[in-house]
């Protein structure tokens, strides 16, 4: 996949661009639909399947006190687009300038001129331009008058619910994770490099972890104990990881920690992927660090009886 961050001249390094509009944040098993959708016309027409997003969030830049937290990190979000089949992504910086477009200059300038896309594919809720002022009705339009297929992805619901990142976000915040994961279509995950930690886990409890520090300009869910799996290098291994600020402790810095089952290896400087499966409980304070240690315990039998009914 091959990664721009302007769309002049496009058309010239690409051939028959079918190009997907929108954030996309998560990735979610919607945004999976219509990235299905531009790979299969894409393949149709004998064209480029390409998505137009942006970074940072426009509300980063219109409503910064409305920026929500992120789902997926940029990077994580670009290997995610590579593997659903698209080939050309167009990650264009977010600012005042591009806000100020009106939708037809959009259209016509970035989206005819430069790219000469022969294709477009937006959610059913999709808006664009100044004041969001473009619809899918106004796209069916000016379609018309440049020449390019329009599709118009419907609503997906689950349970009656339609999918998307708010309500995935409303999840997440509240640790429900499990129901989060219908949503997405794959578990919420954290990804980093271990880094070092004050060894409490090993020292104290008893217990190695790996500790991974928070971005905060992602949405972690709630503080709590998780049933995870880790993925290292290719492999996966159950764990068991704490998401909070260990108030037994009394400490403050929110962070991350998963202690893997029948795992013996360092992993300092470790790219480790942290999928959480299911909330085990919530974080609480122990009178001891002694209490803390027989809960974890408990914890692991519950994670491991747990690891043990998925691989059956």
């Amino acid at each position: 996949m091959q990664l721009y961050h302007h769309w002049h001249g496009i058309k010239e390094k690409h051939n028959k661009i079918v190009v997907g509009l929108g954030n996309f944040d998560g990735l979610h098993i919607g945004h999976q639909k219509l990235i299905a959708d531009l790979v299969a016309l894409a393949r149709k027409v004998g064209g480029t399947p390409a998505v137009f997003t942006f970074h940072p969030h426009p509300l980063a830049v219109l409503k910064p006190e409305k920026t929500p937290l992120l789902l997926l990190s940029q990077k994580a979000k670009q290997n995610f687009f590579a593997r659903l089949g698209v080939e050309v992504l167009l990650q264009i910086p977010f600012d005042l300038d591009f806000a100020g477009m009106s939708p037809e200059d959009f259209v016509k300038n970035v989206l005819h001129e430069e790219m000469g896309a022969c294709g477009v594919v937006i959610g059913y809720n999709y808006t664009f331009g100044r004041y969001g002022r473009g619809t899918p009705a106004l796209l069916e339009e000016l379609s018309t008058v440049y020449g390019f297929e329009l599709r118009v992805i419907p609503p997906i619901a689950i349970d009656g619910q339609p999918v998307s990142s708010t309500l995935i976000r409303g999840l997440l915040v509240r640790g429900e994770v499990t129901a989060a994961a219908k949503y997405l279509g794959y578990y919420p995950f954290i990804e980093g490099e271990v880094v070092t930690g004050e060894q409490r886990g090993r020292n104290v409890l008893g217990f190695p972890t790996a500790n991974l520090n928070i971005d905060q300009t992602l949405l972690v869910p709630a503080n709590g104990v998780y049933l995870t799996k880790v993925h290292i290098d290719g492999e996966s291994y159950f764990g068991v990881a704490n998401i909070g600020v260990k108030p037994t402790f009394n400490t403050n810095n929110r962070n991350i920690e998963v202690h893997l089952l029948d795992f013996y290896k360092d992993l300092y400087g470790i790219h480790i992927k942290v999928s959480f499966t299911r909330r085990l409980r919530k974080e609480k304070k122990f009178a001891s660090p002694s209490e803390l240690a027989k809960q974890i315990e408990i914890d692991i039998l519950e994670a491991r009886a747990e690891s043990l009914k998925i691989k059956e």
